[in-house]
Formats: C-alpha cells, structure tokens, sequence
C-alpha cells in the first residue's frame, strides 16, 4: 500500500450569509495515497472547488467557515496550523491548478516572473536560477522555444497553452500533490486528450498524487483510480473508478451515467435527471436527493442516511442498500445499477 498522503475526516465548509447558512461541504471523507488519482465528481455547486480551497485554506473568512473536521497531510492537520507554515506548503506541497487559467496569472507580469517568483520563494533559489527552473518547467510541458516564450505575457498564449503554462506553475516546486480544478474546461477534445496526456506523464515522473474535480466523467474514466461523487455538498458514493462505471450504487451516479452520450448506443435522447438540485440553505430533510430519486422511499425523506458498505472499498449513502429496502426494492435497484452501468463498453 502506498504513503497515504493525504486524509480529510468529516470535513463541513460553511459559508454565513445574510439568506442563512450555506452548506457548501457538509461531511466529506476519503484517503489519498502517493501515487494516486482521485477523482471528484458532480454537479456545478455540489462543492468540489469549496473542499479544494478547504484543503488549500483558501475560505474567505467572512463568510466561509471549516466548522468540522479534519485534514491531515502526511499527519499533520492542516487546520490547525499557523499561517505562516501553511504559506510554505500551499503551493510548495500541495499545489492547485484553478478553474481559469486567464484569471489566475497575472496578466502584467511575464509568465517566466510568475514561475520565477514562487521558486524563489519556496525552493530559495537565485533570480537566475528561479529562472532557468521556469524555462525547464515550459519545457516539460511541452510548449517551444521555452527560452523564448518565457518573456511572453499570458494574453499572448492561447487556452491549451495557458493550461500548460499553470500546469508549469504547479510543479515548479515538485509537490507530492496536486489538486487540479477543472483541467479542461472551455478547451476542445484534442488540446483536452494532449492535457490529460501531460498530467499523466508529468504524475509518472514527480511520482505525485492528484485530485481531479471534475463533471467530466470521461475525463475520470480516463484518468481516475478511485472516484468520490457528491451531491449537495454531501458524498454520495465512494469507490474504484471501476465499480463507479460497471457497479454503480446510488441511484445519482445512475443518473450522471444515463445522462452522458455513449458511442455504444443510439438514442433519440439522453434521460436527464429530472428536478434541480436543492438550495444548500434550505436542505430538505433525510437524504438529500430524495425529492429527484424515483426509488425513494419512506425513510429517505425522514433521515439521512449514512454510508452503507456494498463492499470493502465501495461506499454508497443510500438506503437501498439497508435493512429499510424489500427484497423486492432491492431487485429493482441492481437493475437500474446495470442499466446505467458501461459494463463491457466503452464512456
């Protein structure tokens, strides 16, 4: 078993507003190992980039709030720590690849001067040796004439390239992880499949883990090896990104696999998940995705439930998997499992 690198226990992100209280993170655990990549799926404001910038301590207090939990980095709570020795791992350890490459680079400052600066900063190197990192970390991510283009301005890069370019940014300083916030976004399929092919090459040689947060879940088949999927702030299933495809569990990893287009089949029309998603103010009672779940039952909207194991390293929170579900209920839940399963196939 590899290091375990990373361990976020009960983790609640709360953010305190005029209309009530947003449960933006509301009870998030899983491990990640040296080596790794887990992949964190789900819908737009189910919380994915607020762990991410929970992990980062990266809340704007006021209004956000970590009021529980734990988040352990090589055992040591990130949490509780003072600012200045997190300052040293954020960025240094743990390093963060944000959703918008054009808004998280400077746009007055050249690209060498912004990877310069954080080497200088927490490896301690000479401006010319900062430097000359910087032209090794474009190269590595293939972009040309690195020496060249390291006195390039961001706008004078396209999408691919400023990807590429925060990528650099990223491992600069060689962390044992890094979190990367929608990779892919806004860029086509074929600079997409070049980008995922970096971070993959780059993972093998800095021996690094990732966390992928994604709604991509082509991208996490590709490139995941155990997956979290959240709901309302909430995880909802957590296994191996091959149970997740071939023996999903709950019913809204159903529903995000009925609702992708598969090249196996040929459909008039994808099956949405019917409903919206609830306000993270007013969460209903029980589980949260009672209201849009056609195999709800009494029970799912008295109380929440809890994680039931489906098998040693398979989590699902939902009652069919428990003592209230008939045998009957139970039958009819495997077969929505294998209907929206890709078991033998392809995403």
């Amino acid at each position: 078993m590899a290091e375990t690198l990373l361990s976020v226990h009960n983790l609640k992100t709360y953010f305190y507003t005029d209309e009530g209280v947003v449960k933006a993170v509301d009870g998030l655990n899983y491990e990640l190992h040296q080596g790794e990549t887990l992949g964190i799926v789900g819908e737009s404001g189910c919380g994915k980039s607020v762990h991410a910038l929970s992990v980062m301590r990266l809340i704007p207090t006021p209004p956000g709030k970590v009021v529980e939990g734990e988040i352990l980095f090589q055992g040591t709570n990130l949490l509780k720590l003072p600012e200045d020795e997190m300052r040293r791992i954020r960025g240094n350890r743990i390093a963060m690849i944000f959703q918008e490459p054009m808004t998280s680079l400077n746009p007055v400052l050249t690209i060498g001067e912004q990877i310069a600066e954080a080497v200088m900063l927490h490896q301690r190197l000479s401006k010319k040796d900062a430097w000359d990192r910087a032209v090794e970390m474009l190269e590595k991510v293939k972009i040309p004439l690195a020496r060249e283009r390291v006195r390039d301005y961001p706008h004078q890069f396209s999408g691919g390239m400023r990807q590429r370019v925060m990528i650099a940014m990223a491992l600069s300083c060689n962390p044992s992880i890094l979190m990367a916030d929608e990779p892919t976004t806004a860029l086509d399929v074929t600079i997409q499949a070049q980008i995922l092919d970096l971070m993959r090459e780059l993972q093998k040689e800095f021996n690094m883990a990732i966390i992928l947060i994604t709604h991509n879940l082509g991208v996490v088949a590709e490139m995941a090896d155990n997956v979290v999927v959240m709901y309302a702030g909430r995880p909802v299933e957590h296994a191996s990104v091959h149970d997740t495809f071939r023996d999903p569990r709950h019913p809204y990893t159903w529903g995000l696999l009925h609702s992708i287009p598969k090249l196996y089949e040929r459909k008039e029309r994808l099956i949405p998940i019917e409903g919206q998603p609830p306000s993270l103010i007013d969460l209903p009672p029980g589980c949260t995705f009672a209201p849009r779940c056609p195999f709800a039952m009494e029970v799912c909207v008295k109380a929440d439930p809890p994680e039931y194991p489906v098998t040693d390293d398979h989590y699902a929170r939902c009652y069919l998997h428990s003592e209230h579900a008939t045998e009957e209920e139970k039958k009819v839940a495997v077969a929505a499992g294998l209907a929206a399963s890709t078991r033998g196939r392809r995403v």
